[in-house]
Formats: C-alpha cells, structure tokens, sequence
C-alpha cells in the first residue's frame, strides 16, 4: 500500500509496521490516526498514540515515526495536512492577526477530541478515492478551513503564527539532545541558528571534535549503554541511537569496540 500526497496533504496507509527514518517535520503538521497507531521518537524519548488521537507538530522538529496496523491485520492509516508558512502569512495579513513572539511551548500537542476536526478530516477522505477532484483551489480553501478550526484555541495563535526562524542557541545542550536523529549537517546547523562554517567551528571548539566524528561516537556509546546495561537488543537499538541500517551500526559498532554488538553484554 502506497502513502498519497496531494498538495499539502498526506494520506498515509501501511498494512505491516513501516519505519520512516528520522525526519525534519519542516512544516506545522496536524495529523488524524483513523486507525493503528503510531510509534514517535524525540528528543523527549518515545511516545505510542493510539488510532483516534489528533496531533499537532511544530515545524523544525526532529521525529523518527513507526507505523503500526492493528493487530487485527486492518492497515494503518493516517491523514495530515501541512501547515506552510506561506499559507499561514497569507492568512495572517488578510485577518489583521499581528505576529506572535517566539512559541516557548510544547512542540508536540496532542489535541482533545473535537468533533469539527474530525469532521474536517472525514471531509478529505473521499479526495484520496478521487484523487483528481482536489484542486489546487480546494486545497488552498481545505487549509484556511483548518487554521479558522485550530484558532478557535487562542493558545494555538502564538503555535501557529511565530514566524521567526531558528535563532543560535546552545549547541551543547541541542547536540546532547538531538545527536540520534539522521540528519545533514547542514540541518544541525540552520536548527542550531548557525552558518555551515560557524556551526562547524563552535561545535569543534565545544567538543574537540568535528560533527561527524562526534556524533558517530555519541551514537556507538549510547548503543553501547543501552545494550550492556538496559540489556536491550541490538536490532531495536541501532534505530532509537540513529544509525539507518543494522549491518552498517553492526559494522561500526564492531570498528570501535572490537566486538560485535551482540556481545557487548557478554563483555561488561
């Protein structure tokens, strides 16, 4: 079963566990599970939502996903749509709303049950049986739809309506945070507030390393803590500390400790 996406949303279905890598959720995100349920790993650890939930991501956030049917063997299925920037500006200008300062809040809402919200979900389904019957013009009205739902909660102006970009923050406590997400450099350093070369040079000068030396080691260590001392298993760790492939984490891990992953617990 394939994923649709249409314009700014997505229609996600997947009858066996599906794992999407670590992602940059880019955008302001607003996910509905129909059914199964969702594994999500952040910098906070990981969190299972059941089908039903309604969830609101920040954009510029960090999330590996995994994708679960029911165990009954009914496929997984979501439906989210993207909450651009562009989008959002536009509304705000033609709404006079004036632009909120820096969100301080949580990144990751999980919303309380709204029969408007789902309605408005249930109202999308019939465009992924007819996939051509959504236009860019109802897309676009789908979208404003969405926002005049979500503001009904004052607390979400200042989620949705914060366009500043990411400012330099403290690259210690971030990379700390963030080192098992699989991601460019280039994206550590825009989410840090930093230029290439900056990010390279700050970070160096904390750590005494280059990022990529550094977050290789962070990785095999915690692995490396994780197997020995959780006495978790090797093939649901390589993910969690952010190696994309088994054989690739079973190699590296061997180059750097001398032993396979395998038989770390064996060796403490």
């Amino acid at each position: 079963m394939e994923d649709q996406y249409q314009y700014n949303i997505l229609y996600s279905c997947s009858d066996e566990p599906k794992y999407t890598g670590s992602q940059l959720v880019a955008e302001h995100a607003l996910s509905y599970i129909l059914s199964g349920e969702i594994q999500l790993y952040t910098n906070r650890g990981k969190e299972t939502f059941k089908e039903g939930t309604i969830g609101l991501i920040r954009r510029n956030q960090l999330a590996k996903v995994i994708k679960i049917p029911r165990a009954d063997g009914t496929p997984f299925h979501s439906i989210n749509i993207f909450l651009d920037q562009e989008s959002l500006h536009s509304y705000s200008l033609k709404n006079q709303l004036p632009t909120e300062r820096h969100y301080l809040g949580e990144p990751f809402l999980v919303l309380p049950d709204d029969p408007f919200i789902q309605g408005f979900f249930s109202s999308l389904l019939p465009y992924f049986n007819q996939p051509v019957q959504l236009t860019a013009a109802l897309a676009a009205l789908k979208t404003t739809e969405i926002i005049e739902l979500l503001i009904r909660n004052p607390d979400l102006k200042s989620f949705l309506f914060d366009f500043s970009e990411p400012f330099k923050i403290d690259i210690e406590n971030f990379m700390n945070r963030n080192y098992m997400f699989h991601i460019s450099i280039n994206e550590f350093a825009r989410l840090t507030g930093r230029s290439l070369a900056t990010f390279k040079r700050d970070f160096t000068k904390k750590f005494s390393l280059p990022p990529e030396k550094w977050i290789r080691q962070k990785r095999l260590q915690q692995a490396h803590f994780l197997i020995a001392e959780q006495k978790q298993s090797p093939s649901t760790v390589y993910l969690e500390v952010g190696f994309e492939n088994f054989s690739h984490f079973s190699r590296t891990f061997k180059e750097f400790y001398g032993y396979n992953p395998s038989h770390a617990q064996q060796n403490t």
